[in-house]
């Protein structure tokens, strides 16, 4: 069990890199191809346009046959503002714990990863072992579509796709699918002491969130409901809004961002259609921009899948389940016919906040499991 100690120690160098999603990866990816250098490991860089970060697609093992697929992201999202006990960037142990911003989300997982795929670079493997490490997930799972559409010229589709979250080692075969718009309301800028003269922006920005309320109770109960999830149903969730320059002078302009989150049943353009009727058949006379920000897919593996049978087997202790928050399995979903499975050591619920930790044993479990999944590739 000597490489569950090593998982730590690069767990310790990977925390120690600050990835917050504005800022640069490569010293972390630079750490890496360091790390993995060994004639038996093949190694792909896929920078940005700004050649200031990349994603990385390692692999080891015959090229001509069918492996396993593990899969992360190197970002991790700002602690600005977080009140942490701990430096955010410096591993900490205390309490059979690892401390640090990223230790759940993600660099556990690739700690346990980069450490097995060293080791299998040494076995003799009939399929491969490859390891894809993304770029900005944080801010909409952005970095890794560039090298996805590179992977179908790089491998044979892998028997099965593991992305690595945080589910405390449960088996997760489906996430919602997100969607996140901004809205541009005009208005007529004038004095307040006439204001009825004038069109007030806020006024429809209110009119528009009202539409998101009632959209949402239309979707809540006519909607697909999948009672996998926490919330069973598709959401609609208005998270900012910015409009008026002062309280004398009638609004010109009012922004809004929101988001929709939907069961695989439900589709994004038709919860939006609902959303913009009943938004002209409260005044159709408002004059507004919708730009579309970002989406990425939802997930839904076949629960039927052998793959999954098999992982289960190495996983006797797991549960399988659905996960709500999202991940880049439903763009790997586009990618490849391969059941996409998302399992990783560490909590959601430690995620983004202060304090953020991974337990020990959580790194042991994950190890273990990879080292099971290795023998299968024998």
């Amino acid at each position: 069990m000597q490489h569950h100690s090593e998982c730590l120690a690069v767990l310790e160098q990977l925390i120690a890199f600050d990835t917050t999603s504005y800022k640069s990866n490569l010293p972390l990816i630079d750490y890496v191809k360091h790390y993995l250098d060994h004639k038996n490991i093949d190694i792909t860089i896929d920078y940005n346009d700004a050649q200031n970060k990349a994603n990385l697609f390692i692999s080891t093992g015959p090229k001509d046959s069918a492996g396993v697929l593990l899969s992360g992201h190197t970002d991790v999202v700002p602690v600005d503002g977080q009140d942490w006990d701990t430096n955010p960037f410096e591993a900490v142990i205390k309490n059979n714990n690892v401390y640090g911003r990223g230790s759940a989300d993600m660099k556990g997982f690739i700690a346990c990863a980069l450490v097995i795929m060293k080791r299998a670079a040494d076995m003799p493997l009939t399929y491969p072992l490859h390891l894809c490490l993304s770029y900005d997930e944080e801010i909409g799972c952005v970095g890794v579509r560039h090298i996805l559409t590179q992977l179908s010229s790089l491998i044979i589709p892998p028997r099965v796709v593991i992305i690595g979250e945080p589910t405390l080692m449960d088996v997760a075969t489906s996430h919602k699918g997100k969607a996140v718009f901004q809205v541009q309301f005009y208005g007529t800028e004038g004095h307040s002491a006439l204001a009825p003269n004038y069109t007030n922006a806020i006024h429809a920005a209110s009119a528009f969130v009202q539409s998101l309320i009632d959209s949402q109770q239309v979707v809540a109960k006519e909607g697909h409901l999948d009672t996998g999830y926490d919330i069973p149903y598709s959401t609609i969730h208005v998270g900012k809004i910015h409009g008026g320059t002062a309280l004398n002078v009638v609004p010109n302009l009012c922004q809004l961002d929101y988001e929709i989150r939907n069961v695989a049943e439900d589709s994004i353009a038709a919860i939006q259609t609902q959303i913009l009727k009943d938004f002209a058949a409260k005044d159709a006379s408002y004059r507004y921009e919708l730009q579309d920000i970002n989406q990425y897919p939802g997930l839904m593996t076949n629960q039927t899948q052998p793959e999954l049978k098999s992982i289960q087997a190495l996983l006797p202790q797991s549960n399988i389940t659905k996960l709500s928050f999202g991940t880049e399995a439903g763009l790997f979903q586009q990618c490849f016919d391969s059941p996409i499975l998302v399992c990783g050591p560490g909590s959601i619920e430690v995620a983004h906040k202060p304090n953020e930790y991974i337990a020990i044993s959580q790194l042991n479990a994950c190890s273990h499991f990879l080292d099971k999944l290795v023998a299968t590739l024998l």
